[in-house]
């Protein structure tokens, strides 16, 4: 295969020799020119002056004392011309998203030269005719958005709010334009026009040579025809005598040979009749996306990675990118890039959207506190390592977009000192930064006055639209690339992937504020112009390639049509090729629930023993070890791994002090339990509670009611004045009753004393692999005559089965059964009956939704029997504990998954072992 570059090389050195250094070689983009440069230093037989490579664009942008504004900026200006012209009090978070298509109107206005104040003339004299049936329901869609009390029952009314946005149009666009020319500003449409209306301009090479183009828009022809005018211009088409006769896909092309002549000649047909050639040409069909990348690293056998260059896999999806990358076989040791890697993918992009959320949703202005929601959110983030503590701390409220952007900048600068042997993560943080300065500049210039709402999306929009360059050696290796890098390069070996209609030809709609029939009449770019432009792209890619795979998606799920693009259709019924037809089927193999166990290895022994062990915390007068980290391990010891090794922290559920689960509802409950038994004792150890004392108080209920306030104010850090919402009432009122009723189970005991509330106990504890200290915080420890309770409250409406024996509490299948409350509340028995000696000791769990029941008794039972001293099962349970925790941190013992697949339902790390 020779290609077509090539020949456009032989060309110009046959024509203007070595010395092309008053030569310009321009193209639709850049990537060409790197192949077209290395064709010309390869065919030549001396060195060469090489000529100047110019893109279209640049090619425009020289001639122009303007600059084209960035995307942000002109939506902004065009806002405010928007609003002077009309008198609509409009938002930019409203308007932002069809200014961008009245931008895209314009700009296709002034590139193919029509009238703008015919344009919208005739516009205007449209909808006062009777149908307005041509606006598609997307365009209905959008002016509901704007206006919004639209519907379809007041046509009328659409008509008549329609007419007067549009009546104002012409204005909008002179006022928008004269703003951009005060500023030395203007979108590409404008400059482009700029330049070409101009009488004559030098032009600084004697030669210009377009190479590549297909659809022309008027203001490329007026300056393709001055380049004439002046001797200049030359022209270099690709094609081929396959589709230049009645098809759609050399409509262009064919059109404009007569005007710009073609400085290549047929050479017997070996330029441009390659269509009919031999190839071999296979269609697949594949159930999902994945599958097609994965085939991918079969198709690249030894022959197509060996010929390198002439290899590529185009991505008619770009999204499959990071798919692909993960599917491309060890053998591959060349490849170049060319389509961005996405920096909303990025980990620099969701820290940036986090940090947003943080200061913004995340932050409780009426407590004054950051949620514990987004703080976990930011601590769990793989970059949260590296930031400073300074900066995490409420900004100022005044200049809000201001200081918030100012502080995210401060944050992803600080960075960039840890990405030094990360290239990608070096690239993703210059783009971001690069980002958030250009939109700083644009708040402090006064050019963006937005919400957070508007601000957040425009980052969002921005960050979608970016992407993040490989860098590589583009005229080497396999290469890997979207649909639009293909212009002038030719492959022996295609692969095609995701070749779907809406991919191929991507997204062709209509979508714009002038109806079809204008658009036509004035020559503006239509739905016809965008199909034929993808056919020229699709079917010149193929005319110089032998060996063609084209696989797509006949899925008809996940918003998927199953339908191949309408191009293979064509081909399918009018080129001569024999094609053949495969399918990919999904492997449908069971995949049983198996995640892995995980070794204890040397850096994870020394994790867990800096966490627990009294070797690095001699002076501890702590728990370092407590019954929740236990029962999680008994309930799954890779979740006590993901948990405490890999400190995956449970993210708080409550977003805000708006909304109360059974957590926070039951350590308001606790507080105020605390509270009023504070009031009582005083805060005094070993004071005797009686009947009358707990009368008086059930009585009036003041206390009650007071200490359930203080503790909604304490658990929810309420700042003074904040009121409670209905829901928050009616938790009030709920916990208010629980109180009484724990008042009135302990009034019927007529008198016994607390001897702590909330008190902290804990134990050292030695075995072969650990030595820790282990304990916890007791609800309520009292004395009734000679027997000690230890007591904790619930406040749920479980209804426990008493377990059999104190070995059943180890035996992880009784989880569902709560042997971790059983755990729990035997472990602090035994602790205080170290210190109780003389006492009956008893683990106690008080539900209290249960007080109400006919001989009620919290005190826990093995069976029919009530465990009203701890000391008969101490030993045992004090022997079974031990060989539990030197289990956990025996080296040889992996952190298994657990067997119960039904724990996993409610994990909060099942995504980790793919359940």
């Amino acid at each position: 295969m020779k290609a077509f570059l090539e020949y456009v090389a032989e060309d110009i050195l046959k024509k203007y020799g070595n010395d092309l250094s008053r030569i310009a070689v321009v193209f639709p983009n850049k990537r060409a020119s790197l192949f077209l440069n290395s064709h010309l230093a390869r065919l030549s037989d001396k060195p060469i002056w090489s000529p100047a490579y110019i893109t279209i664009s640049d090619l425009f942008r020289k001639y122009s004392d303007r600059k084209v504004a960035d995307p942000i900026k002109l939506i902004c200006d065009l806002h405010k011309s928007f609003v002077e012209q009309t008198g609509f009090d409009e938002t930019l978070d409203h308007f932002y998203s069809w200014g961008q298509i009245l931008l895209a109107d314009f700009d296709d206005i002034d590139k193919n030269m029509a009238d703008a104040q015919q344009v919208f003339a005739n516009l205007r004299d449209l909808h006062e005719l009777d149908d307005d049936s041509y606006l598609s329901p997307e365009q209905k869609e959008i002016i509901r958005k704007f206006f919004s009390n639209f519907s379809d029952d007041h046509n009328s009314l659409l008509k008549e709010r329609f007419l007067k946005l549009w009546s104002h149009m012409s204005a909008i666009y002179q006022a928008f334009n004269q703003r951009l020319a005060d500023q030395q500003l203007a979108y590409e449409g404008a400059l482009y026009r700029e330049v070409v209306d101009k009488e004559s301009f030098e032009l600084e090479y004697d030669n210009y040579l377009f190479v590549g183009f297909n659809m022309l828009q008027q203001v490329e022809q007026r300056l393709f025809r001055e380049m004439v005018r002046q001797g200049k211009g030359k022209f270099y088409w690709d094609f081929d005598t396959y589709y230049m006769k009645e098809h759609e896909a050399g409509h262009y092309i064919k059109e404009y040979l007569h005007v710009f002549p073609n400085e290549l000649d047929n050479n017997n047909g070996a330029i441009y009749h390659q269509f009919e050639q031999n190839k071999d040409i296979a269609f697949i069909a594949a159930p999902t996306e994945n599958i097609q990348t994965r085939y991918a690293s079969q198709w690249l056998n030894r022959q197509r990675i060996d010929d390198g260059r002439k290899t590529a896999i185009v991505l008619c999806d770009e999204n499959l990118l990071q798919s692909m990358l993960h599917c491309l076989p060890d053998e591959v040791d060349k490849v170049n890039i060319t389509t961005g890697f996405p920096l909303a993918q990025s980990p620099i992009s969701s820290l940036v959207t986090l940090l947003f959320d943080l200061q913004t949703i995340g932050f409780n202005h009426k407590s004054l506190k950051f949620r514990p929601r987004y703080l976990t959110l930011l601590k769990n983030h793989p970059y949260a390592v590296w930031i400073a503590d300074k900066h995490i701390s409420r900004i100022d409220s005044n200049n809000f977009n201001h200081n918030l952007l100012e502080w995210i900048i401060a944050i992803v600068k600080e960075l960039a000192p840890h990405a030094v042997d990360d290239e990608m993560m070096q690239e993703a943080i210059f783009r971001m930064y690069t980002l958030l300065n250009r939109l700083m500049s644009l708040v402090d210039s006064g050019d963006l006055t937005v919400d957070y709402t508007t601000l957040r999306r425009l980052l969002s929009q921005l960050i979608q639209s970016t992407s993040i360059p490989f860098h590589g050696e583009p005229a080497e290796g396999i290469q890997l690339m979207g649909v639009l890098e293909t212009r002038n390069l030719d492959f022996s070996h295609l692969l095609l992937l995701s070749c779907n209609e809406g991919n191929m030809p991507k997204g062709v709609n209509d979508t714009s504020f002038i109806p079809y029939s204008l658009r036509k009449a004035y020559g503006l770019t239509t739905i016809d112009h965008k199909v034929a432009i993808f056919s020229y792209y699709f079917h010149r890619l193929l005319q110089r390639a032998d060996d063609i795979t084209i696989c797509f998606n006949n899925a008809t799920t996940d918003g998927h049509t199953g339908e191949m693009s309408r191009f293979m259709l064509q081909m399918m019924a009018e080129c001569h090729h024999s094609i053949r037809f495969q399918t990919l089927q999904a492997g449908q193999t069971f995949s049983p629930f198996a995640p892995q166990p995980i070794a204890k290895t040397e850096q994870i022994m020394e994790k867990l023993q800096k966490l627990f062990s009294t070797k690095y915390h001699p002076s501890a007068q702590r728990p370092l070890l407590t019954p929740t980290a236990i029962n999680r391990y008994l309930r799954c010891p890779l979740q006590f791994y993901y948990n405490y090794v890999c400190q995956l922290r449970e993210l708080d559920e409550i977003d805000d002090e708006e909304t109360i689960d059974n957590r926070l509802f039951g350590d308001i409950f606790h507080e105020a339990a605390q509270i009023i038994y504070e009031r009582i004792t005083g805060k005094k150890k070993n004071q005797v509670i009686t009947a009358d004392v707990l009368s008086q108080i059930l009585k009036t209920k003041v206390g009650i009611e007071t200490a359930v306030d203080e503790a909604f104010n304490k658990v929810l850090q309420l700042s003074h004045g904040y009121e409670l919402n209905g829901l928050q009432l009616i938790n009030r009122e709920v916990i208010i009753h629980y109180l009484c009723k724990l008042l009135e189970i302990d009034r019927d005991k007529k008198e016994f004393t607390i001897i702590g509330l909330e008190t902290d106990v804990w134990t050292p504890l030695t075995t072969p692999h650990i030595s820790t200290i282990i304990g916890g915080r007791i609800d309520r420890l009292d004395r009734i005559d000679e027997q000690i309770r230890v007591v904790d409250y619930k406040t749920g409406s479980h209804k426990i089965t008493p377990l059999a024996s104190v070995e059943a509490i180890f035996d992880n299948a009784n989880i569902e059964k709560h042997s971790d409350y059983y755990l729990q509340t035997f472990l602090y028995a035994t602790i205080v009956s170290q210190n109780f000696p003389a006492h009956r000791v008893a683990p106690a769990l008080l539900f209290i939704q249960h007080t109400g029941e006919k001989d009620y008794n919290p005190i826990l039972k093995f069976g029919k029997e009530s465990i009203d001293d701890i000391k008969k099962s101490q030993a045992v349970f004090n022997q079974m504990l031990e060989q539990t925790i030197d289990e956990m941190f025996n080296p040889e013992i992996c952190f298994a998954p657990t067997t119960e697949q039904s724990r996993c339902t409610f994990c909060p790390y099942k995504k980790l072992c793919n359940v």
